[in-house]
């Protein structure tokens, strides 16, 4: 029989159009479900049926509660007798199941379609702290996480997986509103497996949902996770949780080592913006440029130039930019001198609609009259092309 005919103007010929970019990938040593259905795909693309169909019962063996893999097994065996109209075939099936076992199967082959290449990076990562050894980039629209390394300040691609995320699309704004944030968020606390039901699989990692930008904008919720599934399912749908991130038990699993509770970033985007290495190069040079400045001119003791560097809009605590200038100016009357040393940097952009940047930085303060040091946080965001601080206060 010919496959592709069978298949034609139907969603799994949309899938083997993408099958031979999705074998082209680099190969993946732990045999992850992406990587061994790549090799069935490669044979229903090469119309040899029975191949493909020991490929996924190899699959089944190694990942028996993986459901799409079951999906694809039967359309093999149906193959054999008839042409097949549409990719889940089976008569008596529910239609909601099936359209959600096809929206995985679009999903993983779409990923690796459209992998990164090793010269483009996602925009949030602008520069991550010496001792963060990696960082997490979800993409909700395409249903994947990315793990980066931060090799001597460059993000260096590591993997990706996978994931189920809020059932509704859009911004975040309240409890059960069944959406994924948006924005920049740390790994904050580790759950292990014993301490939860079954519902959240091999484990739980709560991140740090409301951030600052969320509760000065009135978002709230709680309970944003990254966890694993049931015991009985490999994975769900791409858009099936209450919010959280979910993974396959399997690929938490091997996430889970490169986890630093309190240190780990997870910038959650709709869809992840790439950029070339110059072009991240220079968005990070420009926003380091501004930051110098801002050091400079508070030691400088020019409040009034000091004060340029911060928006309109900004806001520390319960002060509005009319109170810190004020605190500000009375604090300065009484110096002779100012050493500011700031150092252990990272800057993460938000992927949100507002052009924003997340700045975490060690600061030591030395005066003739107050030494201290403290972990500062700071919102950085663009106003009338000039960067300005919108929001500062300790991490």
């Amino acid at each position: 029989m010919q496959l592709r005919r069978g298949f034609s103007n139907t969603l799994l010929a949309g899938v083997l159009g993408l099958a031979s970019a999705f074998c082209l990938s680099p190969a993946r040593a732990d045999q992850s479900a992406d990587a061994l259905l790549g090799k069935a795909f490669e044979e229903i693309e090469n119309n040899r049926l029975d191949l493909a169909l020991d490929h996924i019962e190899a699959l089944l063996r190694a990942k028996p509660n993986f459901r799409l893999a079951y999906l694809i097994k039967g359309d093999l065996l149906l193959a054999r007798g008839r042409a097949l109209k549409t990719f889940g075939n089976a008569p008596q099936g529910p239609s909601e199941r099936l359209d959600d076992l096809r929206a995985e199967a679009l999903a993983r082959l779409h990923a690796y379609r459209d992998r990164p290449s090793q010269n483009q990076v996602p925009r949030y990562l602008m520069q991550m702290r010496e001792d963060q050894r990696y960082a997490i980039v979800v993409d909700n629209k395409r249903a994947r996480l990315y793990l980066y390394q931060n090799e001597n300040g460059r993000p260096r691609f590591v993997a990706d997986y996978y994931i189920s995320t809020g059932k509704r699309s859009g911004e975040k704004t309240r409890e059960g509103d069944e959406k994924t944030p948006v924005g920049v968020y740390h790994v904050t606390a580790s759950l292990p497996k014993n301490k939860l039901s079954d519902f959240y699989g091999s484990g739980a990692f709560p991140i740090s949902y409301p951030n600052e930008w969320d509760k000065r904008h009135g978002r709230n919720g709680h309970g944003i996770w990254l966890h694993g599934t049931p015991s009985d399912t490999y994975s769900r749908a791409p858009r099936a949780s209450n919010g959280c991130v979910v993974l396959a038990n399997a690929d938490l699993d091997a996430l889970s080592k490169k986890l630093q509770i309190g240190l780990t970033p997870v910038i959650i985007s709709e869809q992840v913006e790439w950029l070339s290495l110059d072009d991240w190069n220079a968005e990070r040079n420009a926003l380091n440029a501004e930051i110098e400045r801002w050091r400079s001119d508070w030691e400088s003791l020019d409040t009034e130039r000091y004060l340029t560097h911060y928006s309109k809009n900004f806001s520390a605590d319960r002060e509005n930019f009319a109170d810190w200038g004020r605190h500000k100016r009375q604090v300065n009357s009484g110096k002779s001198w100012i050493k500011l040393n700031v150092s252990n940097f990272s800057m993460f952009r938000d992927p949100g609609k507002d052009e924003l940047v997340v700045v975490t930085f060690d600061q030591d303060y030395r005066s003739n009259n107050l030494s201290n040091t403290m972990k500062k946080r700071q919102y950085w965001t663009k106003e009338g092309g000039k960067w300005r601080i919108i929001y500062e206060g300790a991490a």
